[in-house]
């Protein structure tokens, strides 16, 4: 494979885990709030008692846990591109 076809994958690359990597510290901002809603939300769920208190705990809950499965794939993404980005290093330098 060309060299100049290897650098513009590997720019390609570069740039995607740049914004991923971008995307990650706005999820991670994301699940702290989202952690401390949740918690706050279980408390007020105990203390009200009320089937709307509850609602809205577990829906707090399920946000949380749909940005964690959002935040896994985000990393598991990022692994894969790392990968991807040393292969083509690999490609470059033989």
């Amino acid at each position: 494979m060309g060299s100049w076809l290897v650098e513009r994958r590997l720019s390609k690359v570069g740039f995607r885990l740049k914004t991923l990597r971008s995307e990650l510290a706005v999820v991670d901002e994301q699940l702290l709030y989202l952690s401390e809603d949740a918690d706050d939300q279980a408390i007020r769920a105990m203390v009200a008692e009320t089937a709307s208190s509850s609602f809205e705990a577990r829906s707090a809950q399920g946000n949380l846990a749909n940005m964690t499965k959002h935040r896994a794939k985000v990393v598991e993404e990022i692994a894969e591109l790392e990968e991807r980005q040393d292969q083509l290093l690999d490609q470059l330098t033989d």
